[in-house]
């Protein structure tokens, strides 16, 4: 969840860090600090709150030096407090740390260093590792920090300084992300790609129990064991622009307008127009266990566990192979069913999911096969699969996920129609469906145009505290991610159900100040929808209708209507989910919420 950002070089480190900083406040934060090393000595500032909390106070203050660290801490242990903050300081505040993860043995290592007469400032794990590290200092910091990484369990990303080794900086990553950026005399160690980007584009990922020692013009990359590692160093396509908000007012908005482009770009060079099919080369290295396939599981969570439910619905449907969706963080601990016929699907945005990952780690136990879906090259999830799909949407910043959830969605429908030809899937079939999904981003477009009516819309409703989202087939998962999105950005509380499933329960909630959120495309199920709508009207419920251009059923039933156009029942999700993302962004914008950086939330969810 935090963001970590070290910095050695000949430039003032204090401005690069600040500014690297300002870039990982997507990943969602609750207070902030800064170290560098100057004279000998690490000077510290940190701060409660936003990183503009931070700002003024280095403007008071000197922060000299040409090395150091900077963290943006989302609390586990230990409320946001600035005690709390990072980075933390052994009992001479010789050596600094900057740490992302959990370290489970906390409590046993702390009440072992306690004995030995250390006295703790802060409620957090991290500062363990900073007494840790010290209790091993002899004068070699790579050493220390190797000696008291071994004591670790559980996950770490870390940067560590010492005013006594003033030259270089010691990394080291296990289970948490952690890149090291090379430019011109000058180094540097971030937990994201973004907080680096403005300096140079070569960059080395960092495996599990891996460490770097990184000096101005040079860094040695040795496993925790002391075996040194040869590591390929990578330029990343990327270009600071994609990281702008490039005239939008929020990242979210800008998100929501690039998905024609996103959708296009997943779908680029992947279509197999002689065969109708897909071509998906991540999955070469296994395309002979697909045709085995007994059983697929998908894992994964929040909006990416929205987008696996359309994903089964679509693997099923086209591909005739039954598909079970689990959440991550339930999927281990239950002892799942899986074997060699098993085909595991881990999505994730950020491809660094904590449970996803440890849902991987399951699933590699009992011999599955399994395939990430993810956007972040070079990810986590991306090396602990045995093969894969990007998604190509290019950075999404904006925490409430809008892009890379129709990149999801289209990256599993392009599975569905590649294990469908390799079935019993007609070509037929599957030209009709490449056809129309060639359509699908000139259509949201068009949807696009249309905003301004929803933020009429968005208006009237934006002091309402209760929401209910209503859909049938592949439309459910849609009122679910239409939900999760009011949840995530304008705290309004929100549910998704199975349209048919209100009169079973949340019927008893819908009055005359409950607005109802219902997708009403032309499907196989529209007559079941318009019932549905008929009971909701008969409680004095107001319906917000999603519902295809021309239907005038529709506009009689509800109170407000947002038409679409037209598309086949399984491209539903792409064109109905639009309208939803940009509802909940105005309501969220009336309200006066933080659009970008929701409350509690974060955009890379890196620890259990």
């Amino acid at each position: 969840m935090c963001g970590i950002i070290g910095y050695i070089g000949k430039r003032n480190a204090k401005e690069i860090l600040l500014s690297g900083l300002k870039r990982l406040e997507y990943r969602g934060y609750d207070s902030s600090g800064i170290a560098t090393i100057n004279d000998n000595h690490i000077s510290c500032t940190k701060s409660v709150g936003n990183i503009s909390k931070l700002e003024k106070k280095l403007k008071k203050k000197s922060l000299p030096g040409h090395i150091g660290i900077a963290h943006t801490r989302w609390a586990t242990h230990g409320a946001p407090l600035l005690k709390n903050t990072h980075p933390h300081f052994d009992q001479s505040r010789e050596i600094a740390v900057a740490h992302n993860g959990i370290i489970e043995n906390y409590d046993y290592l702390r009440k072992k260093l306690f004995k030995k007469g250390v006295r703790f400032l802060s409620d957090t794990d991290t500062e363990v590792l900073a007494h840790l590290i010290s209790q091993y200092y002899k004068g070699n910091l790579s050493d220390a920090v190797r000696s008291a990484l071994k004591l670790i369990e559980g996950t770490y990303g870390i940067a560590v300084i010492c005013c006594k080794n003033p030259n270089e900086i010691v990394a080291a990553k296990k289970g948490s992300p952690l890149i090291v950026a090379v430019g011109k005399n000058e180094m540097f160690v971030a937990s994201d790609i973004a907080a680096t980007l403005r300096h140079t584009k070569k960059i080395i990922h960092l495996e599990n129990d891996e460490m770097v020692v990184m000096r101005r013009n040079s860094f040695d990359i040795k496993t925790i064991h002391n075996k040194s590692v040869t590591k390929k160093i990578e330029e990343v396509s990327w270009n600071i622009d994609m990281i702008e908000k490039g005239g939008f007012e929020h990242f979210m908005l800008k998100e929501i307008h690039e998905q024609p482009e996103s959708i296009t770009n997943s779908m680029r060079g992947r279509i197999d127009e002689k065969h109708s099919t897909s071509k998906l080369g991540g999955l070469l290295v296994f395309e002979d266990k697909l045709k085995d396939i007994e059983k697929i599981v998908i894992t994964a969570c929040g909006t990416s566990w929205h987008a696996g439910l359309i994903g089964e619905y679509m693997i099923e449907d086209i591909a005739r192979i039954p598909v079970e969706v689990e959440y991550a963080s339930e999927f281990r601990y239950r002892n799942p069913i899986l074997n060699k016929q098993t085909l595991v699907i881990a999505i994730s945005q950020s491809g660094e999911t904590a449970d996803t990952l440890a849902a991987i780690h399951e699933a590699k136990t009992k011999n599955a096969t399994i395939m990430g879906i993810c956007n972040a090259v070079g990810s986590s999830i991306s090396r602990e699969s045995h093969g894969g799909i990007y998604l190509h949407a290019g950075p999404e910043i904006g925490v409430a996920s809008t892009k890379a959830f129709t990149s999801q969605v289209t990256v599993l429908l392009l599975l569905a129609l590649h294990l469908g030809r390799m079935r019993n899937t007609s070509k037929k079939r599957a030209k009709s469906i490449l056809k129309e999904l060639k359509t699908i981003p000139s259509k949201i477009k068009a949807i696009l145009k249309e905003e301004n009516s929803f933020k009429k819309i968005a208006n009237l409703y934006s002091n309402k505290n209760n929401f209910l989202y209503l859909g049938r087939g592949y439309n459910f998962p849609t009122a679910l991610e239409g939900a999760l999105k009011l949840k995530e950005i304008s705290y309004i509380h929100a549910e998704g159900y199975p349209a048919a499933e209100m009169k079973h329960g949340p019927i008893a909630l819908i009055d005359k100040d409950m607005p109802i959120v219902v997708i009403a495309t032309s499907d196989n199920v529209y007559d079941k929808i318009l019932s549905n709508i008929e009971e909701i009207k008969a409680r004095n419920g107001k319906v917000i209708a999603v519902a295809n251009k021309g239907d005038k059923k529709i506009k009689k039933l509800a109170d407000h209507t947002i038409y679409i156009p037209k598309t086949i029942d399984v491209l539903n999700p792409f064109l109905t989910v639009i309208p939803l993302q940009l509802l909940a962004y105005f309501i969220a914008v009336k309200r006066g919420c933080n659009i970008d950086q929701p409350r509690n939330l974060a955009k890379s969810v890196t620890v259990e």
